[in-house]
């Protein structure tokens, strides 16, 4: 079984975290707010190649294709991949079948020792975006509602359509928490 991926030969290159981290606090100093659509944009153009070497790497491994697995199967090959790849441990799951929902208490881009006000694992939120949603009905959107970089215990990604998350956000603006807003998600 393959526990490792050979990122050469799947359009991937090792980056290591503290010039993730580097990155995005420069960006965030030059061009402020815009940072945060720069790095989800990179993320998303990424996801692909991303996506694909797990496909390759789930291959190697002999499992089945990801649009092939139950959920369950899915989500600890997904979370395993994630961890081979450097990004951390993940656990996927859902909120009142609304939305998705990735956590992860180690997750790559986040630098608790930044202090963020907000949430700041942008290039996660594209990433995420296009990984997941290759295997969606729907384009699915994604949004941080907790980050180690912002003072959290874990960084915790919710995923849905499009509409759901813009009244999550829209939401979340007023002052309300992600987690009452969920519970009103039809």
């Amino acid at each position: 079984m393959a526990d490792t991926i050979n990122l050469a030969d799947h359009a991937l290159m090792a980056v290591s975290r503290p010039a993730l981290h580097a990155l995005r606090a420069a960006l965030s100093r030059d061009i402020g707010p815009a940072s945060a659509s720069a790095l989800q944009e990179a993320g998303y153009a990424g996801g692909g190649a991303v996506f694909e070497a797990f496909c390759a790497w789930l291959h190697e491994r002999g499992d089945a294709a990801p649009e092939e697995l139950d959920f369950d199967a899915f989500q600890r090959l997904a979370a395993e991949y994630f961890r081979v790849a450097g990004w951390g441990t993940l656990e996927i799951g859902s909120l009142r079948d609304a939305v998705a929902v990735v956590d992860s208490d180690d997750w790559g881009e986040a630098d608790p020792s930044q202090g963020l006000d907000q949430p700041g694992c942008h290039f996660t939120t594209g990433l995420l975006a296009d990984f997941f949603g290759r295997l969606s009905d729907v384009p699915l959107a994604v949004l941080e509602v907790e980050c180690r970089s912002a003072g959290a215990e874990r960084c915790r990604f919710l995923l849905g359509n499009g509409d759901v998350m813009r009244f999550l956000y829209d939401e979340m603006e007023n002052g309300e928490s992600y987690a009452d807003i969920v519970e009103r998600v039809e």
